[in-house]
């Protein structure tokens, strides 16, 4: 079987409350996870935001996007990995969808009246 490497975007928050550093730790953990079984396409710090309902009673936390290739296996383990990691409040991952260019048709040019005549 082939292997199979598809686009995938993860966004995760992780709690403010346990400091910046512990905040840099942290998403550098995911990276360097990542790295090691995927190809980063692109990483985006979004920083520190404040939510739009409370989230176990935090009101603002640190948001990354990370865009990778990997084989299907790996998300798996990424998404247990965000799951037992102390900090992380929400997590998501969803494979980019490959957007595949209808062939153009061919425009008919209509003929012209002298055209015809010819």
């Amino acid at each position: 079987m082939p292997d199979v490497k598809n686009s995938y975007e993860t966004v995760f928050i992780l709690s403010t409350t346990q400091g910046e550093e512990a905040v840099q730790t942290n998403v550098q953990k995911f990276k360097t996870l990542i790295e090691k079984n995927a190809v980063i396409d692109a990483v985006d710090e979004w920083g520190k935001r404040r939510f739009a309902y409370p989230i176990e009673k935090q009101t603002e936390g640190y948001y990354t996007l990370i865009s990778f290739t990997s084989a299907p296996e790996f998300i798996a383990e990424l998404d247990r990995i965000y799951k037992i990691t102390d900090g992380v409040l929400r997590s998501l991952i969803v494979k980019k969808e490959v957007k595949k260019e209808k062939p153009k048709k061919a425009v008919e040019v209509p003929k012209t009246e002298t055209a015809e005549r010819e």
